[in-house]
């Protein structure tokens, strides 16, 4: 199905800047045609559209062709946990060149130490006309961040607790030498037209199979970049038979931190894109509710496999298998959107793809982390299913997963966008198996 597609995202995604104009990339190759939320939107039915939110979210859509009468969503994120760099040029250090970072989102600290690390993100330059936004990332090592050694810490494999201010600074070489004139030479200006810059670390290392059979691949950034690319494909298979179902795939930053941002799952991204879409449409309140009454949106986040050695840490009734198929993911505090009927509606869909789900659940006494879908529901009320794929070494620097996983989940999606779903009555889903 992929031609070994499943990776593509997560080298391309080395920032959440480049993962959105990754993706806007594939839409562009597909048809689809960027509406900027600053301008005016001329819709026609069954148009392909898309835009983005601070360079980091995006939001694509197929216009119904005829009166709405419902909806296909699917949502994923774009950022990874990571460094930020917070100050160019540290210039108070007389041996190494610095650039102070802290840390953005859970990671594994430890993941981070003695590996050839590069930046991305972008910078903001000024122009003659204002401010420009310009993409980089030097396709080199330029910093890596240096472990104690052994011999100044004989207890550091007893266990380490790390300080990100003392133990988890990068060096980038000799003193002298200048980050921002390295990004200046990568965003084709001069180093004083650099007026701000939003810029991470990230692994060099390109996502590459594992296993003696290859089912397995490791990369930076799996959670939730497989996700985001297998929705993606997905999304992008979605025929649009139905004259009045809209189509939707968003992916929103800020996830790792809580999504509270204008181009997080908080924000109103996905509300206003609606609103403007039902109002080229001539939707009423009704119509409105109606439509996204009958409506399943996929919030897609990465889960835990059962870890081969810590078997324990998962729910001995519900273990996770990377190739064991899409992950069904239900928490009885709400953390996840997922309800016997939301999932059971997921089930159907899968089931008549071939494609196998397993249930994911923390155990019960482990309190369990939150995605993005509860938090979306705060500004979009459809039935939502959280979903995902079982992966090792979650935040960390390189994580693990299945290669048949991404296959089922890009096959489980599409078949999602082709099978109408109506909500006749409440707790009643009619669909078009």
């Amino acid at each position: 199905m992929f031609h070994r597609r499943p990776v593509r995202l997560p080298d391309a995604g080395v920032s959440a800047f480049h993962s959105t104009a990754a993706a806007a990339a594939i839409l562009e190759e597909n048809g689809y045609q960027n509406c900027p939320e600053s301008a005016a939107w001329q819709l026609a039915p069954g148009g392909k559209y898309y835009t983005t939110r601070n360079g980091s979210a995006i939001m694509a859509w197929r216009m119904p062709k005829g009166p709405l009468t419902g909806w296909h969503a699917a949502a994923s994120h774009s950022d990874s946990p990571t460094w930020r760099v917070k100050k160019l040029d540290c210039a108070e250090d007389k041996v190494f060149a610095k650039a102070e970072t802290e840390g953005y989102g859970g990671m594994i600290m430890p993941s981070w130490l003695d590996r050839p690390l590069s930046v991305a993100g972008r910078v903001l330059v000024e122009t003659e006309s204002g401010i420009e936004s310009r993409l980089v990332h030097p396709d080199r090592a330029v910093a890596c961040i240096p472990n104690l050694c052994i011999h100044f810490n004989r207890d550091l494999n007893n266990g380490m607790k790390y300080n990100p201010q003392v133990d988890l600074q990068p060096i980038f070489g000799a003193a002298g030498g200048s980050l921002r004139a390295v990004l200046a030479r990568e965003a084709g200006v001069k180093p004083e037209e650099i007026v701000d810059v939003d810029i991470v670390l990230c692994t060099r290392e390109k996502a590459e199979r594992l296993g003696l059979n290859g089912e397995y691949f490791m990369s930076g950034r799996i959670d939730d970049l497989e996700c985001a690319y297998t929705t993606l494909w997905g999304f992008l298979q979605g025929r649009g038979e139905e004259e009045g179902r809209g189509d939707v795939w968003v992916m929103f930053d800020n996830e790792e931190v809580g999504s509270s941002s204008r181009q997080g799952a908080c924000g109103t991204l996905f509300a206003d894109v609606l609103a403007r879409i039902e109002e080229s449409l001539g939707v009423t309140k009704e119509q409105s509710i109606r439509a996204r009454t009958n409506t399943l949106l996929l919030s897609a986040d990465n889960g835990h496999a059962t870890h081969p050695n810590h078997p324990e840490k998962s729910d001995p009734a519900n273990p996770v298998v990377m190739g064991g198929g899409v992950l069904l993911k239900t928490n009885a505090s709400q953390k996840y959107t997922t309800s016997g009927f939301t999932g059971a509606a997921f089930n159907a869909i899968c089931k008549k793809a071939g494609v196998p789900v397993q249930t994911f659940a923390n155990r019960a006494d482990v309190p369990g982390g939150s995605t993005l879908g509860n938090l979306l529901g705060h500004q979009i009320l459809m039935p939502m299913v959280d979903i995902g794929l079982g992966q090792l070494a979650m935040h960390s620097a390189m994580e693990t997963a299945s290669c048949a996983d991404a296959e089922y989940m890009a096959k489980a999606v599409a078949a999602y966008y082709n099978t109408p779903i109506f909500q006749p009555k409440d707790g009643e889903w009619k669909l078009g198996l």
